[in-house]
């Protein structure tokens, strides 16, 4: 174990566990390679130094010692349809961990001229993200494995700029240490391990997803305004109504039409309204 890490007694009570590494290449993939061992689950695997870590559609993601990357497995019992949500489960946790951290102070417009969600310094960028002043701060990577609905497995990775962010980003990026807030990967994890319980019980094994997705938009960076969607085939450029009952995002066209997005990257503000939006992100 590396020192300094630890459960919230809330986490410990509810049957999680944890180990913490001085150094891993990817806490995702040792946590899948644990589902392969025949762990149960609610197992946290976390350190402040990953070197092998990846996003979103194979991209890098790149980790600064002092930052935090974990990732929880579960082992639900679900299809992996209804297993996707747990996305939005951890953004729900990961955010109300980053306000248990931050000190009340200030939140702002977001820099490419997007609204952030009102009333807060942090808000959700559909599907994985979790803004800070408006840049991302932390990013959310689910890999799942087994079908059905007895041998699937979850590994939900959480990374959080802590103490420092990549600099040379085609979208501004942040960390907790440029928003003033003085704290460590531990202490950041300890919230987080906490917050998992309470949203996890929202969840309720998917039953509860209508009440995540009423949370979740309550924080969700840009809704009501204008955003482009990048399908990976196609520009999709509208006004962010809201996510479906799936938590598929929904943009209304200008010819009114109501398109909905089950993967993309989101941009707001002035990146949103860019011709040509490849040649500017």
């Amino acid at each position: 174990m590396a020192p300094g890490f630890n459960l919230s007694p809330t986490a410990f009570g509810d049957g999680f566990r944890y180990e913490s590494f001085t150094e891993i290449g990817s806490t995702n993939a040792l946590a899948l390679q644990r589902a392969v061992e025949g762990d149960p689950g609610r197992l946290w695997l976390v350190t402040d130094h990953q070197t092998g870590g990846r996003g979103r559609r194979g991209r890098p993601w790149e980790g600064r010692r002092g930052n935090l990357a974990a990732t929880l497995l579960l082992r639900p019992k679900v299809d992996l349809a209804t297993a996707a949500s747990l996305g939005f489960v951890a953004a729900l946790a990961l955010h109300d961990a980053l306000e248990a951290v931050m000190p009340r102070s200030r939140f702002a417009i977001a820099p490419d001229g997007g609204d952030l969600a009102s009333g807060g310094r942090f808000a959700l960028k559909w599907p994985n993200d979790v803004l800070g002043d408006g840049a991302k701060l932390s990013g959310i990577l689910l890999e799942t494995m087994g079908a059905g609905t007895d041998a699937i497995a979850v590994a939900i990775g959480i990374g959080v700029n802590v103490v420092d962010h990549p600099h040379e980003t085609p979208y501004p990026a942040t960390d907790l240490s440029a928003l003033g807030v003085a704290c460590t990967a531990a202490d950041v994890f300890y919230a987080l391990s906490d917050a998992f319980v309470d949203n996890l019980r929202l969840w309720r094994g998917g039953a509860g997803l209508a009440a995540v997705r009423d949370k979740w938009l309550g924080s969700a960076a840009g809704l009501g305004a204008e955003i482009a969607v990048d399908t990976g085939g196609r520009i999709v450029r509208g006004v962010f109504e809201t996510i479906d009952a799936e938590c598929h995002l929904v943009i209304r066209e200008a010819n009114g039409h109501m398109t909905r997005v089950a993967a993309g990257d989101v941009h707001f503000g002035a990146v949103a309204s860019v011709k040509n939006l490849k040649a500017n992100v």
